[in-house]
């Protein structure tokens, strides 16, 4: 195998477990594609389920997972540098690396070739925007969009006031300076799809909630406070963060928390197939794979798609 195999899907979708099973029968290092377990100490919120990289007893090598502080604004750019670093080390030695998550902006950045750049800070932008409401930013960013041709900020990446305005200064800079000729390499690849049943999906989304409220979601988010993290600069992260910080704060109910939690991350999982479901229209191709099958024959199925690629390139 000589391409960057990438193991993409909705949240509890099982694809971590795909990814560590298939790296144990490959030898391979998994790559996160997750925008948020970039973090230390934003564990139970974030999912990283760091046992799932144990298979047989062995340690899967992973990488990208707790390498910045929490309050800080880990970024596109700055995860392209960083997995690219990653993936030139790997395959000088030789190893396979996959590529798993459900960040579809980060994944598509780096199949893609995004050319990026660090975008600075624009406080008079920043300052006209303070006022307006996410609905009202949401369409500025719409329209930047059309005009950039973009493809980054889906709705997935921007749900909070903060992540919106940031979304739009990016676009802002995009427009007014040119990105020049900085380039980002050419990576071949194969994709596979987890694909689950929209049922199973919700069933486990809500297993997973109950699951993490009660191995201490809450006190993880209190533990990042007490250590000195403001409330907004969590609500920030969105999701777990947004809404365990606000009943922290005694702006929900326990019960309003968990409802409004549980919806929003079902909204997130439509929100990713409708972004995986893009990057198809726009020209990645994805090997679906049944989420419901035995993970041999997970794995097996994986190995078969990489030798069928490989028998095509060598024929070529």
């Amino acid at each position: 195998m000589n391409k960057l195999v990438t193991i993409l899907g909705p949240t509890a979708s099982g694809k971590t477990s795909i990814a560590a099973a298939f790296a144990a029968e490959t030898g391979a290092e998994i790559i996160s594609g997750d925008s948020r377990q970039v973090y230390r100490r934003m564990d139970i919120g974030t999912g990283k389920d760091l046992a799932d990289y144990v298979v047989d007893g062995r340690k899967i090598p992973y990488h990208l997972i707790d390498i910045v502080e929490p309050g800080t604004k880990y970024n596109l750019f700055q995860y392209q540098q960083d997995f690219l670093r990653v993936y030139e080390d790997l395959t000088s030695r030789g190893v396979l690396p996959i590529l798993c998550g459900g960040t579809g902006l980060y994944i598509e950045s780096v199949l893609g070739g995004y050319r990026l750049m660090p975008v600075p800070e624009n406080k008079a932008l920043r300052e006209s925007l303070s006022d307006k409401t996410l609905a009202e930013l949401a369409v500025i960013l719409e329209r930047l969009k059309k005009e950039n041709n973009s493809k980054m900020h889906n709705t997935t990446d921007v749900d909070t006031v903060k992540r919106a305005i940031r979304a739009i200064e990016i676009e802002t800079y995009y427009k007014t300076v040119p990105v020049g000729e900085r380039s980002f390499p050419d990576i071949p690849y194969i994709i596979i799809g987890v694909d689950i049943p929209r049922d199973e999906r919700r069933r486990k989304i809500t297993q997973r909630l109950r699951q993490r409220l009660d191995e201490g979601m809450v006190d993880e988010v209190k533990a990042l406070l007490d250590s000195g993290i403001r409330p907004e600069d969590l609500i920030y992260y969105g999701l777990e963060y947004k809404f365990v910080t606000e009943y922290i704060m005694g702006r929900l109910s326990f019960n309003e928390m968990y409802c409004s939690l549980e919806t929003a991350i079902h909204q997130f999982a439509k929100r990713q197939m409708t972004w995986f479901r893009g990057m198809e229209r726009r020209g990645f191709h994805i090997n679906w794979i049944d989420a419901m099958m035995p993970m041999e024959d997970k794995v097996g199925m994986i190995l078969d798609i990489c030798k069928r690629q490989d028998n095509a390139d060598n024929l070529q």
